[in-house]
């Protein structure tokens, strides 16, 4: 009786967590620690485990719930996930330093993206775009 109460209230708890709403915030966080962790790495074992941890963040945020600007959020989660897995593929092939070039257009890709979804400034709200 007591195991079937446990594996109910197990079950109830993983439901429970599975309609929880993401914490983008939170997530983008740890997204941007796992990408410097990335490129401060010194050997292919610390590399590969901070952009696997990377990647996964990112299929993670793809859940996310956008409130504007979804298809080209997810279009820009996209295209940081295949630079990722490209860096990570040069990694292995040809060493960590061949891996900096993808590593680099991450971030440019984060900046351009990140652009989607600040807020307008004053001369945005006074004049329109």
């Amino acid at each position: 009786m007591k195991t079937l109460f446990v594996c109910f209230l197990t079950l109830f708890s993983l439901s429970s967590m599975a309609d929880a709403p993401l914490d983008l915030e939170a997530n983008m966080k740890n997204m941007g620690l796992a990408y410097k962790n990335s490129v401060r790495a010194i050997d292919l074992d610390s590399f590969n485990t901070a952009i696997d941890e990377f990647i996964h963040l990112l299929e993670k945020a793809k859940k996310a719930d956008f409130k504007q600007h979804e298809s080209e959020s997810l279009e820009g989660l996209d295209k940081v996930i295949q630079q990722a897995k490209s860096a990570k593929q040069l990694a292995e092939v040809q060493g960590l330093e061949a891996a900096k070039a993808p590593l680099k257009s991450i971030d440019q890709l984060r900046k351009k993206y990140h652009e989607l979804h600040e807020p307008p400034g004053f001369w945005e709200l006074l004049f329109g775009k």
